[in-house]
């Protein structure tokens, strides 16, 4: 405990203590005057953390919270530029920039390693939740909320706006319907019965007044949870918030408490529906799930319990509730959720790819099983794997591109908000491991099934079901509604719709003054690190094997990599390398079943995963280099057992065990769809990058949509073709299973690399010695050492060529629309500065242009050092409109005109989404790419100094090669049936995106 921290007198001591899983002193303060609660995380994390949260239970599903949490970010007091969270976006350092609605609370975050612009994004956050823009300027609510919009008399009425068509993107997918009516059927009479984002539906009953009351009702210190994380000055910051915002305000009482939910007396059964655009979508696709409420967040060994409980029964590979319903053949996939971020938590088994039918037979196999379970009690290694796989991450600490300091906050909220007394017991989680190890032999874990998944009322159960021309039913009685409302109109009223729309447009257009502007703080130049960070490669060869070793601080964790090179992979089994990284480590192996392996990588290590990775030669997507990457993380002393089961998982997989690979491939084509459905403007733009690039049509085969057809065929006609699946799986995995393949890559702290390398190159041994006397794959002699077979790139280049311009319909209400384009092939260069206007584009141009004024949620643009890029657009209520938006870049690149100021801000942003703080594995994964694909740190250093030193006519220059990505007549677009086929002349071929 710093002892010397002093808390400012404005502040009630309430705790302090030391937490030692975080390295962190720990005080929850409030704040005298304005009752505001406020914990402290201070540690010598350089990551700093600040969030405001708010309690904010909504009534209704208008979407007034998340309405609000757009529109507060809409300027404020004493930053009143229009936009200061994208000004932000665009000229600071942040490591992290958001802001989140929940069921029941909206959190605004912000996290810098800079201390002058963590000061900067504070104050902004501040200012823009106590004191916003929203009472001055109702075109904020229009523009994010929703508005009616009417160009001329004559135009048909619409509604746009931000959120509602955000809405109408998150309505369009199954899951997401699916999870808003588990919430609706477990709490109907409490917040969490209603959707906070907002339903299509009844966005357009919120009054502005009620938005505004909204604000006012909750938007007080007197409801705001305060958090501060990492390396700072305590005593200033706390000075600072209190001085600037805390003290003019008096606690004042705030209604928002979370009212519980009463238990049912007995399950409730619920039937709804979602839709599909085509009938061979009706077949085989409803959703049966079993929902039941777990009790209280507040429980903190509950909290933690049902976390292991769940992964034991659901989401382990070998998940043995999983497991049962999968092989009883009630679904094709069957997934587990666990919800213990509300007060009253709940879990969920889901099975998807069923029928209604079936409801009793999947309440038979659950109850069944459940029972089984506890009468003979679950398998101890499982329990304890599970917890081990929990407190690995735990202790890691590990949460990819999320500052650790945000992810701990956002857990503290779990139980804070629901009691100020407890914001830290679900981040002091080792005395609970400890306590729920020794519950194993207690039959702690079966009681929990007992009283919540077996004998608990407070349950539902919810058969989701497709309907076809649902979303064109629901679109008529929308247009039919509008059209109604506009006939009630008098010519005077439709008179000032229309100058209503044309004041918005004109509010939209105009800029903020450059005297606003130059509030919103900004860095100079030279606060910025001039140098990128270094590379971390040590290369040798140990035992006859390459070896890459990344000698970072890893907190005694080992992150090991085997590499293996695919480019040996004829054309024809380019698909199977992705199904490889799905199946291994999911079969049964010649030692153990796949439960069994599972629960041994769990107990051994922080998990074992495959997967596959396409690099390309830096200024070249003609030259690419495809990996199967085995990766596994693991401390130190449990090196042997770990790579013993990489070599288990790799080389004794039952590859011929067709039932359990139906049941994989089955669920890899739910899984396949649900990614589509949810990242649609991925798929458009891997899709239309599969056009102009080699490294994109390998991606297609390997993971994209050709290779969604590929699963999707072997489903369909498993049994005909089961044999030809098991043959090329085993004869692939023999191609790509050879020590020429191989590199290892480690992740470690410094130590002897030939120490680390020992344990695998043992149980390497025999399985490379057996791979050596099967006879050379053909044609290796004439492919270049890591590249592709020269027959696979011309097969490549063939399946590029023809239909350029697509388009994917859904059963969805709105469009990803993507474009993109070879412009080293136009004869440009990749320039540093292309990184300038990445962030230009991004937050300005298509961010005025598709969501500002188009009312799309996202849009965004990228541009690779292979000399390709694109254009996309995210949940976009436009089609044709936005290609145009495209278009005008040319010009609007070509003709750019800003002031020094201006072009800063846009470089510190450039630099901002480079200098991201990186974990020990990231350092590991940074470096590796950078060995494979040739990159120098010259070259680094030398686009680092064109990006610093971009400039007005810097940009200008780039225009050609925005021209060359908008004008290749590449196109793709997922997207609504109705848009596309009032669209269709656009495009070479239009089909459905699933069930084609």
């Amino acid at each position: 405990m710093n002892l010397t921290t002093k808390i400012p007198e404005a502040y009630t001591v309430l705790e302090k203590s030391y937490i030692e899983e975080l390295k962190s002193d720990a005080w929850l303060l409030k704040h005298k005057k304005s009752g505001a609660r406020i914990a402290l995380l201070s540690n010598d994390d350089d990551n700093k953390v600040f969030h405001v949260a708010f309690r904010t239970p909504p009534t209704d599903s208008t979407g007034v919270a998340h309405i609000l949490e757009h529109s507060v970010l809409c300027g404020s007091e004493k930053f009143p530029v229009k936009d200061p969270f994208v000004e932000l976006v665009k000229g600071s350092l942040n490591t992290f920039l958001n802001a989140m609605t929940y069921s029941d609370k909206t959190v605004y975050p912000v996290a810098s390693c800079n201390d002058a612009d963590f000061q900067n994004l504070m104050n902004v956050y501040l200012d823009a939740v106590f004191h916003p823009n929203i009472y001055q300027f109702k075109e904020i609510f229009m523009q994010e909320g929703w508005h009616y919009e009417l160009e001329s008399v004559d135009s048909p009425l619409k509604y746009n706006g931000v959120v509602y068509n955000e809405m109408k993107g998150a309505f369009s997918s199954p899951e997401q319907v699916l999870f808003r009516k588990i919430t609706q059927t477990l709490y109907p009479d409490t917040t969490y019965g209603v959707e906070s984002g907002g339903d299509p539906a009844n966005i357009p009953d919120l009054t502005y007044e009620q938005f505004l009351d909204f604000h006012r009702n909750y938007y007080h210190p007197s409801n705001a949870w305060i958090y501060l994380y990492g390396n700072m000055d305590v005593t200033e910051k706390l000075a600072f918030i209190d001085e600037n915002y805390l003290k003019d305000y008096d606690a004042i009482s705030v209604d928002s408490a979370i009212e519980y939910q009463p238990a049912f007396q007995e399950m409730r059964e619920v039937r709804s529906t979602f839709a599909v655009s085509d009938d061979s979508e009706l077949k085989e696709n409803t959703y049966l799930s079993y929902n039941a409420v777990i009790g209280t967040s507040l429980d903190r060994k509950l909290y933690l319990a049902m976390q292991i409980l769940e992964y034991v029964l659901m989401s382990s590979p070998g998940a043995v509730l999983k497991k049962a319903l999968l092989e009883s053949g009630v679904g094709r996939d069957v997934f587990g959720e666990l919800d213990n971020g509300i007060l009253q938590p709940y879990m969920c088994i889901i099975v998807k790819n069923s029928e209604a039918s079936k409801k009793e037979e999947f309440l038979r196999i659950l109850r069944e099983t459940l029972e089984d379970l506890v009468k003979n009690g679950i398998q101890r290694k499982s329990l304890m794997a599970a917890i081990n796989y929990y407190e690995f991450k735990y202790r890691e600490g590990d949460f990819g591109r999320y500052p650790a300091g945000l992810m701990y906050g956002l857990q503290m909220m779990d139980s804070w908000l629901y009691d100020e007394t407890r914001p830290f017991i679900h981040i002091q989680a080792s005395d609970t491991f400890e306590a729920l190890k020794a519950e194993i032999e207690n039959g702690y874990f079966e009681q929990l099934i007992r009283t919540y998944l077996l004998d608990n009322h407070h349950s539902s159960l919810l058969i989701l079901a497709p309907e076809k021309g649902l979303t064109e039913a629901k679109e008529a009685e929308v247009e039919k509604a509008l059209a109604a409302y506009k006939a009630s109109l008098t010519a005077e009223e439709l008179e000032n719709l229309v100058q209503q729309t044309k004041r918005l447009k004109k509010y939209q257009e105009e800029p903020s003054s450059p005297e606003d502007l130059e509030k919103i703080p900004i860095l100079e130049i030279k606060d910025i690190e001039p140098d990128p960070q270094p590379f971390c490669n040590q290369y040798r060869e140990i035992g006859g094997y390459p070896v890459l070793y990344h000698p970072v601080e890893s907190r005694g964790i080992v992150y090991a990599k085997w590499v293996f090179d695919t480019g040996c992979v004829p054309f024809l089994k380019i698909p199977y390398i992705g199904l490889l990284a799905s199946v291994l480590g999911n079969l049964d192996t010649k030692q153990r079943n796949y439960t069994e392996l599972a629960d041994e990588i769990n107990i051994h290590t922080g998990g074992i995963r495959v997967g596959t990775s396409i690099y390309t030669e830096q200024g070249c997507h003609s030259t690419l280099y495809p990996k199967m990457e085995v990766s596994m993380k693991v401390l130190q002393p449990k090196l042997e057992e770990g790579a013993r089961l990489m070599t288990e998982l790799l080389t004794e997989s039952c590859l011929e065990d067709t039932r359990r690979l139906k049941e994989i491939i089955g669920q890899l084509k739910s899984r396949l769809e649900m990614m589509m459905n949810g990242s649609g403007h991925m798929v458009a733009v891997n899709r239309a990058n599969s056009f102009q690039s080699l490294a994109g049509i390998y991606k297609e085969y390997e993971e994209g949509l050709s290779y969604y057809r590929f699963i999707e065929n072997l489903n369909k006609n498993f049994e005909d073709l089961k044999e030809e699946i098991v043959s090329n799986l085993k004869e692939t995995l023999d191609i790509i299973l050879r020590k020429e393949n191989l590199l290892m890559d480690i992740t470690a702290s410094e130590t002897s690399v030939e120490m680390l390398t020992e344990p695998m190159l043992k149980a390497l041994e025999k399985p490379m010695a057996e791979a050596s006397l099967r006879p050379e794959p053909e044609g290796q002699e004439s492919r270049k050492k890591g590249e592709i077979l020269p027959c696979v790139k011309s097969a490549l280049r063939q399946a590029m060529q023809g239909v350029q311009r697509e388009a994917y319909t859904t059963a969805g209400m709105v469009q990803y629309d993507a474009c993109a384009g070879d412009f080293a092939r136009a004869g440009y260069s990749y320039h540093g500065a292309l990184n300038v206007l990445k962030v230009l584009m991004n937050y300005d141009y298509l961010w005025i242009r598709l969501r500002v004024q188009g009312g799309a949620y996202g849009c965004m643009c990228g541009f690779s050092p292979n000399g390709t890029g694109y254009f996309t657009s995210y949940r976009d209520p436009n089609l044709k409109e936005t290609y145009d938006v495209y278009e005008e870049a040319v010009d609007y690149v070509k003709n750019y005109a800003a002031d020094e100021r201006t072009i800063r801000k846009f470089i510190i942003g450039a630099v901002s989404g480079i200098d991201v703080p990186l974990s020990a594995a990231d350092k590991g994964a940074r470096s590796l790419g950078a060995w494979l694909t040739h990159t120098t740190y010259a070259q680094l250093k030398k686009r680092r100094d064109e990006m610093l030193g971009t400039d007005v006519e810097t940009i200008r220059s780039l225009y050609g090669i925005v021209d060359a990505i908008v004008h290749s007549g590449i196109r793709c677009v997922v997207g609504s049936q109705a848009k596309i086929q009032e669209n269709k002349d656009m495009f070479q071929k239009v089909e459905p995106l699933t069930g084609a």
